[in-house]
């Protein structure tokens, strides 16, 4: 990363004004700030050591200044460590787009930090909308994706106490393209996956009268979420490689048939589609 220098610039009459250098350098990153009984505005700016021969930088050093102002310097000087990081991510960082179908459920998240969520919520049983968004990373990235399939509670049963009771089933699918329209990401066996929710374990559940969840044939297996699972630290290798699953199988409809597939982009879930409810799916886009 290149090495940044600060400065903290007195917004008075005759003082050079750091949005000269903002116009003229794009990159540049200010931070207004104040002084809390003068009241004096401040800017902070960052830019590249490069450029810290071009004259009038209006640059103050900390002794320079008064002893109240030292502990604002400490709280700009916070700011420019966050800004220099978002700086340089930003500088690397590229844009991709995003098409995803789950029945009925997703997040998605990048590095840890979420991107896109379904905009029909799980409480909705029939929901086969798909997204389309874009998102920026700088690669290699990891790609996490929560999906769950419909259930009123943890018997994992659907239109339950109705003649339509009984087991859900899910599906998924989504491809990643970058700016260019480059094939980037698809789902595929490739990704690693985990089953946090299993119901019922018994499929006999679904013939009861009063089912209830934990009891006989409505037993249920849940698995905490892993702490960072959608990280580039977290260990995976325990997980299991997506399953893949035919169209015939999920039948997957509605949204699904608004977007234009890559063909090599594959419906995934886990092995079981009507029993494994919440899945947690990821994948490393180098």
């Amino acid at each position: 990363m290149q090495p940044y220098l600060y400065a903290l610039i007195p917004m008075r009459k005759n003082a050079c004004s750091p949005a000269v250098f903002c116009h003229v350098f794009p990159p540049f990153i200010v931070v207004n700030s104040q002084r809390n009984k003068t009241q004096i505005p401040y800017k902070f700016v960052i830019f590249p050591s490069a450029l810290s021969k071009v004259g009038g930088l209006c640059m103050e050093s900390d002794e320079a200044l008064r002893p109240k102002t030292r502990k604002l310097i400490m709280h700009l000087k916070l700011a420019l460590l966050t800004a220099c990081t978002a700086l340089a991510s930003a500088a690397h960082a590229d844009t991709f787009a995003a098409d995803v179908w789950v029945d009925n459920w997703f997040s998605m998240s990048v590095d840890g930090v979420q991107v896109a969520e379904d905009s029909v919520p799980i409480t909705t049983e029939r929901s086969f909308n798909a997204e389309s968004f874009t998102f920026e990373a700088e690669r290699p990235f990891v790609i996490g994706l929560t999906m769950k399939d419909f259930k009123e509670n943890d018997t994992g049963l659907e239109y339950i106490g109705t003649r339509r009771q009984q087991m859900g089933d899910g599906g998924a699918i989504a491809q990643i393209h970058d700016a260019d329209g480059g094939l980037v990401a698809v789902t595929d066996s490739e990704w690693q996956c985990l089953v946090i929710h299993k119901a019922p374990l018994d499929p006999a559940c679904a013939d009861e009268s009063d089912p209830v969840a934990g009891e006989g044939a409505c037993a249920f297996e849940i698995t905490e979420e892993p702490e960072g699972w959608d990280t580039a630290d977290f260990d995976a290798s325990g997980w299991t490689a997506a399953t893949e699953h035919s169209a015939r199988e999920v039948s997957p409809k509605e949204g699904y048939d608004q977007i234009d597939w890559d063909p090599s982009a594959k419906l995934i879930w886990g092995p079981d589609l009507k029993t494994d409810n919440t899945i947690l799916c990821r994948l490393t886009v180098e």
